[in-house]
């Protein structure tokens, strides 16, 4: 059953290798954006693979750019496996079922949370021109990242974002998980989805033709490259 707030391209649901690179993930994304009535769109690129994704679609919209810097806190043997995420105003949640399934200690869990915090700083201090939101209310914020597999990260965004004031937000990602985007369509006023895909095992990279990581200096390229700082 589809959920009311869930916006997705039917022609690529279920399917793989629909999308050229990240920049074509967000032309795709400004298909299902260019027909919604948007009040002064604010495009919010979670850094660093969301970068390529929300200049391609802030550049076809004509909306303003920033950056949201959220980090996952990944497991201290697998720095691709996240069990948490810290938001740029501090905020954090966890995923305890991970955490006791995988028999975290609480004192690893701490260091993680230390570490990630760090890292958020970090690129904040890195991507200072950009970071420094306007007023969030009464205009239409569209959070971008290049994919949504388990949620937390985009889930621990959306909470600062709220914090921060945001009244209307927008969550808009190329590719995702059904069922995590039916988790996070209920905390957002609309998800906004090319390639929908279920199936246990989901991977955000398997949407894309070409795929790397994008690294801080490349999202840092691209931001001088098309966004006039504030």
């Amino acid at each position: 059953m589809r959920q009311e707030n869930i916006y997705q391209l039917d022609e690529l649901h279920e399917k793989t290798g629909v999308f050229a690179d990240r920049a074509a993930g967000g032309v795709r994304l400004a298909e299902l954006l260019c027909n919604t009535e948007l009040e002064r769109p604010l495009v919010l690129a979670i850094p660093a693979g969301g970068v390529p994704v929300a200049i391609a679609l802030a550049e076809l919209l004509q909306a303003s750019l920033k950056v949201a810097v959220v980090s996952k806190i990944t497991l201290p043997w697998d720095s691709e496996a996240g069990y948490g995420a810290v938001a740029f105003d501090g905020g954090y949640r966890l995923n305890r079922e991970l955490i006791a399934q995988v028999g975290l200690r609480e004192e690893q869990v701490a260091a993680g949370i230390l570490a990630t915090r760090s890292k958020v700083e970090r690129r904040l201090r890195l991507f200072r021109r950009y970071t420094q939101l306007p007023p969030l209310t009464d205009r239409d914020l569209i959070l971008v990242d290049d994919g949504l597999a388990s949620g937390l990260t985009l889930q621990v965004a959306v909470a600062a974002l709220r914090r921060a004031g945001a009244d209307r937000l927008l969550l808009a990602v190329p590719t995702a998980h059904a069922s995590a985007a039916r988790r996070l369509a209920a905390e957002v006023d609309g998800l906004y989805c090319a390639n929908l895909r279920s199936g246990w095992s989901y991977a955000v990279a398997a949407a894309y033709r070409n795929w790397h990581d994008v690294g801080e200096a490349e999202a840092e390229q691209l931001l001088r490259q098309h966004c006039r700082p504030a």
